[in-house]
């Protein structure tokens, strides 16, 4: 789901389960595209094991910035609030799954 949260707000979303995973997109990105369907199955699989968030950064431009983040798409994946894995790209499903896995055990 494409989430709506200022910046103050993103530690406590981090914080919200063991394991959160953020994406940051744009709407005009072709990889992004790409990846959407990808991250749509991750979702379904991981149900409520691991919030997967979609953040546009065309309207989260300061907080992507402030995580380095310098294309789209770019995954972030944090586990108990903290940064533990960032891929910036587009990414095989299978993999990025492996990895959410990993940090979920």
């Amino acid at each position: 789901m494409t989430i709506n949260v200022m910046n103050h707000e993103f530690e406590k979303l981090v914080n919200e389960a063991p394991v959160v995973v953020i994406e940051f997109f744009a709407t005009w990105c072709g990889h992004c595209q790409a990846m959407a369907p990808v991250v749509d199955e991750i979702k379904e699989l991981l149900g409520d094991k691991a919030p997967v968030y979609q953040m546009d950064i065309d309207k989260y431009g300061p907080l992507a910035d402030r995580l380095g983040v310098t294309g789209t798409p770019t995954f972030f994946i944090y586990r108990n609030g903290e940064q533990v894995w960032k891929y910036d790209g587009e990414i095989d499903g299978n993999v990025l799954l492996q990895k959410i896995q990993h940090y979920m055990n």
